[in-house]
C-alpha cells in the first residue's frame, strides 16, 4: 500500500510540474511579451506590425496551441511511466 502511495505522489508531483512549467511559458509570452516586454519588442517587424502586438494578438494563442500538443503528448507518456495509460 505504501509504494502505491509513494508512486501516486511522485505521478502527480510529476503532472503538477507539467502544468506550473506550461503556465509559467504561456504567461511569459501572453503577459510578458504582449504587455510588459512591448516597448523592447516594438523594433521588429513581423507581418507589418511590431512583434509585441503580434504576441498580444496572434503568438499567445499559438503559443497556448502548441502547450496544449505538449501537454498531452507528455502526460501520455507520464501515463505510460506511470503504468495507468489507457
Amino acid at each position: 500500500m505504501a509504494d502505491n502511495s509513494k508512486d501516486s505522489n511522485a505521478y502527480w508531483a510529476a503532472n503538477v510540474r507539467i502544468i506550473l512549467i506550461s503556465l509559467v511559458i504561456w504567461a511569459t509570452v501572453s503577459f510578458g511579451f504582449g504587455i510588459i516586454l512591448r516597448p523592447m519588442l516594438m523594433g521588429i517587424s513581423v507581418g507589418g506590425t511590431d512583434l509585441g502586438f503580434w504576441f498580444a494578438q496572434q503568438g499567445s494563442i499559438f503559443v497556448f496551441l502548441a502547450l496544449i500538443f505538449f501537454y498531452a503528448w507528455r502526460m501520455n507518456k507520464l501515463d505510460a511511466e506511470f503504468g495507468v495509460e489507457e
